[in-house]
């Protein structure tokens, strides 16, 4: 159905780190009572990233060229960046992010720690950064929601998802496109009947607009609170593979992923990302389904994106 292949998918299971692999998936009973159906949720916030991006970048850097000793990138959430940073010093290699200005310290912070070198720039981070890499020959540059081989590590999470569970629908974030395009890949393939549902920002729509349009369509971000999904233009490949393979859209407000960040501290223990609860909020809002399957994607938000949830402010 695209350009994605599942026996790259599991070829990615083979190489990806296994600290990134079989990430805790279970129903839990208070969640399902609070959204009055049975729901499958997969934690993808316990390892070293606390996000899925690992899966990707580690399938993309592992096959990079001899030769190659820069991995660069660019990354306006903050998530992608970290996972190439980590796999590229796991491989013996240099990465280099190109991220907005303003990016959130904490981010920065992270990217530095595993070892790469955030360049905060004016403009386009993207261009800015692809431009870099074809400086010198000794550079390769990985967009994630083009490049096939990020969004086929990520479909190892639809491998998982599949393995002893059966499931009608599956809610999964969709902001460049990739998580969603490489799960949905593994899954249609061997579950046909499960109806797959794109949740983006309302304050961030692009790739779910263009989705619709079946263009692709540059759309200014209202906020970058859900930072993780927040995307102003998709790749052609993006809009694409979620046109061949994504069956409906739904876009979710502020006000609903802060309550789903709640719901999740509430009956799941654990505090995602305002863009890593999402899925939570799309189920929450009354998609049809008796048993949902989601994924919650990242937990690297500022304090400040926490502030007031407690009260339920």
């Amino acid at each position: 159905m695209t350009d994605l292949s599942l026996d790259r998918i599991l070829a990615a299971a083979k190489v990806i780190d296994p600290v990134f692999l079989n990430s805790p998936q279970y129903v839990d009973e208070q969640l399902c009572a609070a959204l009055g159906r049975r729901v499958l949720t997969k934690v993808e916030l316990l390892n070293p990233l606390r996000s899925f991006k690992g899966r990707g970048a580690e399938y993309f850097v592992s096959e990079v060229a001899e030769g190659i000793g820069t991995i660069v990138c660019s990354s306006t959430g903050g998530n992608f960046g970290q996972a190439v940073a980590y796999a590229a010093r796991r491989r013996g290699l240099r990465a280099e992010v190109f991220v907005p200005r303003g990016t959130s310290p904490v981010k920065l912070a992270r990217m530095r720690a595993f070892g790469a070198v955030p360049h905060e720039v004016d403009g386009s981070p993207l261009a800015l950064a692809e431009a870099y890499a074809a400086q010198a020959p000794d550079r390769v540059y990985v967009l994630d929601g083009r490049d096939p081989a990020v969004a086929e590590g990520a479909g190892t999470i639809g491998m998982e998802l599949l393995r002893g569970n059966t499931f009608d629908t599956l809610v999964v974030p969709m902001g460049d496109g990739a998580l969603i395009s490489g799960v949905a890949a593994w899954v249609k393939a061997h579950a046909p009947e499960v109806r797959v549902i794109g949740v983006a920002a309302a304050a961030a729509p692009a790739l779910a607009r263009s989705w619709a349009a079946d263009e692709v369509l540059t759309v200014e971000l209202a906020s970058a609170f859900a930072a993780g999904i927040a995307i102003s233009r998709p790749t052609e490949q993006a809009v694409a593979r979620t046109r061949a393979l994504v069956d409906d859209v739904v876009l979710v407000s502020e006000e609903e992923l802060r309550q789903a960040m709640r719901l999740a501290a509430r009956t799941l223990g654990v505090l995602p990302e305002p863009a890593g609860a999402v899925g939570l909020a799309a189920i929450a809002k009354g998609i049809p389904g008796e048993t949902v399957a989601t994924v919650l994607t990242g937990g690297n938000a500022d304090l400040a994106d926490y502030a007031g949830l407690s009260t339920g402010n």
